[in-house]
C-alpha cells in the first residue's frame, strides 16, 4: 500500500558533547525521516535557519530525498540541543529552543494547506510551535498524531487534543497508576486514540473500546535519542497500512510491534538517524 507522511515543525542538530559530532534530529524531522527509511514517501515541512547547522540538515534530508519544499528560509541559528549519554540514556544539557522555528513560528498558508492536503498523515509535536494551526488541518480531513513528550499543562492538552486523532505521551516518570488515570484524562479532553509510553516498561493505547497494555522487548541501549520517535513513526505506519479506518485489537498490537522493532534499530546507533557531522562552536 503506497502512503504519504508529512512531519510539521521542529528540525535541530544534537550536538553530542562528549564526541563534538552533530547528528540531525527534531521531532518532526525525525518521524519524516523513519518514514522515508522504512520506504514511504514522505515531506517535512519547518523553518531553518542559515548555519552550518541548517546546512548540514538540509544536505541529510536532500540525501533520503525527503520533500522539502514548503519549508521557509532565515537568517540566524537553525535548531539545536547538546546533549550528553549517561549510560546509552540521552540527557538534555541546553538547547537554544528550536532557534528560527521559534522566532518564526509557522503560519500556513493555503497553498501551504493544498500541498498538505495530498497525505495521508500529518505528524507534529509540542515542539513545533503548530498549535494555532491544527485547526486547519482537521478542516482538511488529515489524520493528525501528536507527540506531547512529557510536558504540557491542563490548559494546553485542552486547547490541542481536540484536533490530535493519535495523541502520544511520555509517562516514564509516573507509576502505572498515575498512567492509566493520565490517559483517561487526556481521553476526555478529546483525542480518540492516546498512547503512553513508560521508556522500556510498557505501552499503552486507549481508545472508546480498546484498552491494550504492551510489553516492549528490552535491549541494553547504545544511545536512546530519537528511539521513542522511531516509535510512533513505526505505530502509525503500521496502522496507516490497516484494511479498517478503525483499528481494531490486531491491528494495535501488529502497531505496537512494529514501533518496538523501529525502536530497536534506533537504540543500536547514535544519533536518531544517524548522519553525523563534525560541529566548532
Amino acid at each position: 500500500m503506497s502512503i504519504k507522511v508529512i512531519g510539521i515543525g521542529d528540525n535541530v542538530v544534537d550536538k553530542y558533547l562528549h564526541t563534538g559530532i552533530m547528528y540531525p534530529g527534531g521531532n518532526a524531522l525525525n518521524f519524516a525521516a523513519y518514514a522515508r527509511l522504512a520506504g514511504h514517501e514522505s515531506a517535512f515541512l519547518g523553518a531553518f535557519g542559515n548555519d552550518a547547522a541548517a546546512q548540514h540538515v538540509q544536505a541529510t534530508l536532500r540525501e533520503l530525498t525527503v520533500d522539502t519544499q514548503r519549508c521557509r528560509h532565515y537568517d540566524g541559528e537553525n535548531g539545536y540541543a547538546c546533549i550528553r549519554l549517561n549510560q546509552g540514556d540521552r540527557e538534555f544539557v541546553t538547547s537554544n529552543k528550536n532557534g528560527a522555528l521559534r522566532e518564526h513560528p509557522l503560519h500556513l498558508t493555503p497553498e501551504d494547506m493544498e500541498y498538505i492536503a495530498q497525505f495521508d498523515l500529518v505528524h507534529s509535536s509540542l515542539n513545533g510551535h503548530l498549535e494555532t494551526e491544527l485547526e486547519k488541518i482537521k478542516q482538511r480531513n488529515i489524520t493528525l498524531s501528536f507527540d506531547f513528550s512529557a510536558r504540557g499543562t491542563d490548559d494546553y492538552f485542552k486547547q490541542v487534543f481536540p484536533w490530535v486523532d493519535y495523541g502520544f505521551v511520555s509517562c516514564g516518570a509516573l507509576t502505572p497508576d498515575q498512567t492509566q488515570i493520565k490517559i483517561r484524562q487526556l481521553y476526555d479532553y478529546g483525542c480518540r486514540h492516546i498512547i503512553a509510553t513508560r521508556g522500556h516498561e510498557h505501552v499503552y493505547y486507549h481508545s472508546e473500546k480498546i484498552h491494550i497494555i504492551w510489553q516492549p522487548d528490552y535491549i541494553e541501549p547504545v544511545d536512546t535519542l530519537g528511539a521513542g520517535d522511531a516509535f510512533l513513526t513505526g505505530f502509525m505506519l503500521s496502522l496507516l497500512t490497516a484494511t479498517s479506518p478503525e483499528p481494531d485489537e490486531d491491528d494495535v498490537l501488529r502497531a505496537m510491534t512494529a514501533g518496538g522493532i523501529a525502536a530497536r534499530h534506533v537504540l543500536n546507533h547514535y544519533g536518531a538517524f544517524g548522519f553525523g557531522k563534525p560541529y566548532s562552536e
